[in-house]
């Protein structure tokens, strides 16, 4: 179906997944897994707990705790009956082509995530030395299982805003040369150098991208001092880097869909003086999403976006549930009730977007 629109003040969409999610685990679920259900029936989960999900065995146990929150959540049963969250795999520097092979045969694990070692939140476990991942690589390519990248490079001496660049340079490129016909996500990437990269590659190479990344750039971050909330990694770039995302989101393009990179950090642990890296925004997700969309009047290629190109490229059927879209102001909450007596601030906290969920 196509978007129905009424002079733009309302859009019916089919039911979007988010292709990139932290739900993190245990008590944070009662939270998480409610946000996510109640827009988006897919999610890919992030596998960076403490331990990490490195098998398919841990794999299956994490699906069944999110599972169990779903259950417990106050959503409708038809939420809870649709809601599907798909599984990845940590990859490590031991990881083995059997551990793939499991994955790929299991239903419930939908691709493997290669964070560089300390690139960002619970990647201690990374991969040291990406020359050594070439059989599990290969095993990828035979199984076709995408390959998703935290695409940073993590070394001390370049500077934290070129880091995604140098990624692309240094590491992808020689990686898709070696195999040449790997599927991969370029998670949610933050420059005009990650989206040329992209549109330069077949259709095997794609792309989220994240709220924030379309609709703040570093000024945000850092003007008036330094707001905690808008810190995630990779950081926010230059304006012209955000131009240049918001130009592809909204272009049609399939290469580029919907990844929240929603990462729930205890508000207090976000505001100190080691602040966690990563933004909440799981709840708010579509309202965000449709008023960058419609800032530069491209509402009517949410959908595509949202709701088609990530299953086309993972080769799954489009949902058959819709949601309807409205442009009617709403707040977005101070914060929301978290675990042991805490509080998540979500992004955009106590101020109005113009768009809401019906």
């Amino acid at each position: 179906m196509n978007p129905t629109t009424d002079s733009m003040t309302e859009i019916t969409l089919l039911q979007p997944d988010d292709w990139h999610i932290h739900l993190r685990d245990n008590q944070a679920l009662a939270t998480t897994v409610a946000h996510a259900a109640a827009s988006f029936n897919r999610v890919i989960c992030m596998p960076n707990l403490v331990p990490p999900v490195k098998t398919f065995e841990q794999a299956h146990a994490y699906r069944t705790r999110i599972l169990q929150h779903l259950q417990d959540s106050e959503l409708s049963a038809e939420r809870k009956v649709s809601f599907d969250p798909r599984m990845t795999l940590y990859l490590t520097d031991n990881t083995t082509v059997q551990d793939i092979e499991d994955a790929a045969k299991s239903g419930i694990v939908e691709a493997v995530k290669l964070y560089p070692a300390g690139a960002t939140t619970n990647s201690a476990d990374g991969v040291t030395d990406i020359n050594g991942c070439l059989d599990v690589f290969e095993a990828l390519e035979k199984y076709d299982l995408p390959l998703l990248l935290h695409g940073e490079v993590t070394d001390d001496h370049v500077d934290i805003f070129d880091r995604e660049k140098r990624f692309l340079d240094d590491v992808l490129a020689q990686v898709i040369i070696k195999f040449p016909t790997l599927k991969i996500v370029l998670e949610h990437i933050t420059t005009s150098d990650a989206a040329d990269f992209v549109l330069s590659q077949g259709n095997h190479i794609a792309a989220t991208i994240t709220p924030q990344h379309l609709m703040f750039n570093r000024n945000h971050l850092l003007l008036g001092g330094i707001k905690p909330h808008f810190y995630c990694l990779p950081i926010l770039k230059r304006e012209q880097h955000q131009k240049v995302l918001l130009d592809v989101a909204t272009s049609g393009n399939p290469k580029f869909f919907l990844g929240t990179d929603s990462a729930p950090h205890a508000t207090d642990k976000k505001e100190n003086a080691c602040g966690c890296a990563g933004c909440y925004s799981a709840a708010i997700a579509m309202p965000l999403y449709a008023t960058a969309f419609d800032s530069v009047g491209k509402i009517d290629k949410l959908e595509g976006f949202a709701s088609r190109f990530g299953p086309q490229f993972y080769g799954l059927p489009v949902n058959e549930n819709t949601i309807t879209m409205i442009k009617t102001p709403m707040q977005v909450p101070t914060d929301y009730p978290y675990f042991d007596g805490s509080s998540l601030t979500p992004l955009m906290a106590g101020e109005t977007l113009p768009w809401s969920l019906k």
